[in-house]
């Protein structure tokens, strides 16, 4: 199997693939600081934003072995209902935070390759909206 490399092509010893930079130390050091700062509530693990560091000094080389094999599995989400203003609930899942840390670094990594491709006159984010006469406005 051959493996993409970051600019597209095919591996060489001196490149990075794009999962070496997701897991580099420097990507994963602001991935850690943006989950600290966002803090949120813990996984079905119970382990908090305040005990990431310890669980990262014990288990950070397994995760980022298993992250480079492709063989990562994230874990369970737990379901919380929020409810809402004019009743009913939401379902809201919430993942640990080892979990959050490798989203935000993968974020980190994959945002700035894909988000020049979308036009500023995209869908996305409520940037155009359809008008009742079918053309778009700007919001």
């Amino acid at each position: 199997m051959d493996v993409v490399t970051v600019d597209g092509g095919q591996t060489k010893p001196e490149m990075q693939t794009l999962m070496e930079v997701v897991v580099s130390p420097s990507n994963m050091r602001a991935a850690y600081r943006r989950v600290k700062q966002n803090r949120g509530a813990a996984g079905l693990d119970g382990v908090t934003t305040e005990a990431l560091g310890e669980k990262l000094r014990l288990h950070w080389p397994v995760i980022k072995e298993k992250l480079l094999a492709g063989t990562y599995l994230p874990q369970a989400v737990r379901r919380v209902e929020i409810p809402k203003p004019q009743g009913g609930v939401r379902a809201l899942g919430i993942p640990t935070v080892m979990d959050r840390l490798i989203q935000q670094a993968l974020n980190q990594v994959l945002q700035p390759v894909f988000e020049p491709g979308f036009s500023e006159r995209g869908w996305s984010i409520g940037i155009w909206k359809p008008s009742l006469t079918g053309s778009t406005t700007t919001s």
